[in-house]
């Protein structure tokens, strides 16, 4: 009995596993919608409202040691790329706002800054790792997906960002 019963579960936890698989969020997925708001005054924010531009959505937090290695560039690449095109949101995680405050206090920077309530945008876009970053094209589609952030990668985002700005 026991083998009989190998097979089909087998069979069922390897369906499940490709499920998962093909719901997970790719490169090539359109960019999914969630609820932000601008962190400075509240005022609501959405992706779609960036269609026709390039769009670096970077999710942070004030405890995320990479997140404060990846400020000063990402707030470097919307002062010299934002006329061509790009937009820069880094959107806050954390608990308490609180946090992210003193942490913009310590570290200001001229990029858009939000913030969710809940947990809609992190899950739509599966975040997996903090920083979490998005480059969506022009059309609302995601072309790359960065977890985590190290200084040697930021010729290499760079170039991906003015490829989409040039299309």
């Amino acid at each position: 009995m026991f083998k009989s019963v190998t097979g089909p579960v087998l069979l069922a936890v390897a369906l499940c596993l490709s499920m998962d698989e093909s719901l997970a969020l790719q490169v090539g997925a359109p960019a999914p919608t969630c609820l932000m708001k601008q962190f400075q005054d509240g005022s609501p924010m959405a992706i779609q409202a960036y269609r026709g531009q390039v769009v670096y959505l970077d999710f942070w937090a004030s405890w995320c040691g990479p997140c404060l290695q990846s400020m000063p560039f990402m707030d470097e690449m919307q002062s010299r790329l934002g006329e061509r095109g790009l937009n820069v949101i880094a959107l806050n995680l954390d608990e308490d706002p609180n946090d992210a405050r003193v942490f913009l206090e310590q570290h200001p920077v001229k990029l858009r800054i939000a913030s969710t309530e809940g947990d809609s945008c992190p899950t739509r876009y599966e975040v997996q790792a903090m920083p979490s970053s998005f480059l969506i094209d022009r059309q609302g589609i995601i072309r790359h997906i960065e977890l985590g952030f190290k200084k040697g990668q930021s010729a290499e985002i760079l170039q991906r960002v003015e490829a989409l700005l040039a299309e």
